[in-house]
């Protein structure tokens, strides 16, 4: 591996290892290892046909499975560990992470060098601060200080979700970023031309991050950042709604999505792994048309209006 790369571990209850692994997937473009020895002695019996076991796998923990991910530093580290926190709480899983190879303070400073100003559709520029060597090729800047908050630009999730947004958002909509992260979706609508953006977090961090955001690009006064429960703490009616999360976080608020969706408003949703879009594809049916779909190295974003 080398000694810049960076090996998270995940430890979470078995019962929660598939739903932590399609999560942990999101933060890598290649392979994650999973250690499950719950299922030890009947899966030695079928594969091997043995019941002999080694007395070291015999002790291993069969009450949780450890998830490994290997990530570069241009991969960000930061961010992945960011964005796992966030989601694994979104999704009520109990779960310890461990990090080796680099301190935490070493990579916010490291991966920063791999973060350069991105083109993103045919209207923004993702500029993060610490880069003053530009041009902004006649793009709408979107200045960014990540922070520990999830949402960069140049995750495939979050690039295809911009593309959605500057194709359906209308001038003076009024936008409502579900899971807000960095800001990023919020702040790239505001300078795209919305009204308005609220954008909701579970994670105080990401909301505290978010008004940074906005502060930055001048959109503040704009801008609204909730922090708590979408369906208890959000009102109101949206022209256009974003979500760029998990699939079983995009399955569980897209019931709530039509109280605040206004008629012939448009749904973005983002972050869906391609082995998880017939789950969402079900969740949706019946309440939603597809009006685009996006794929980009195994992820999916779509754009919806209610039926």
């Amino acid at each position: 591996m080398g000694e810049n790369w960076t090996e998270i571990k995940i430890v979470v209850p078995v019962e929660a290892a598939s739903t932590a692994g399609d999560i942990a997937n999101m933060t890598v473009p290649h392979g994650i290892y999973i250690e499950d020895y719950s299922h030890l002695e009947e899966e030695s019996m079928e594969i091997a046909h043995i019941d002999l076991i080694d007395e070291e796998l015999l002790q291993k923990d069969r009450r949780h499975a450890i998830i490994h991910i290997y990530i570069s530093p241009e991969d960000n580290p930061a961010e992945a560990v960011s964005f796992l926190e966030e989601r694994l709480r979104a999704c009520g899983i109990e779960y310890a992470i461990d990090q080796t190879d680099c301190a935490v303070d070493d990579w916010l400073n490291n991966w920063k060098k791999y973060f350069k100003p991105i083109p993103v559709g045919e209207k923004l520029l993702i500029r993060p601060i610490w880069e003053d060597d530009f041009h902004s090729q006649g793009r709408a800047v979107l200045n960014l200080e990540p922070g520990l908050a999830f949402g960069t630009g140049t995750h495939e999730t979050t690039r295809l979700c911009l593309e959605l947004i500057e194709k359906y958002l209308s001038p003076d909509s009024d936008m409502l970023d579900m899971g807000c992260g960095s800001g990023i979706l919020s702040v790239a609508g505001l300078l795209l031309g919305a009204k308005s953006a609220v954008g909701v977090d579970i994670d105080p961090l990401a909301v505290k991050t978010a008004a940074e955001n906005a502060q930055l690009n001048g959109v503040a006064e704009r801008f609204t950042g909730i922090c708590g429960n979408l369906a208890e703490k959000v009102s109101g009616n949206f022209q256009l709604i974003a979500a760029n999360i998990v699939a079983d976080v995009v399955i569980e608020l897209t019931k709530d999505v039509p109280r605040f969706l206004a008629p012939g408003g448009v749904y973005i949703i983002s972050g869906i792994i391609d082995t998880r879009e017939d789950d969402v594809l079900a969740a949706l049916e019946g309440q939603y048309t597809i009006i685009e779909r996006k794929e980009e190295r195994g992820w999916v974003a779509m754009a919806l209006r209610t039926c």
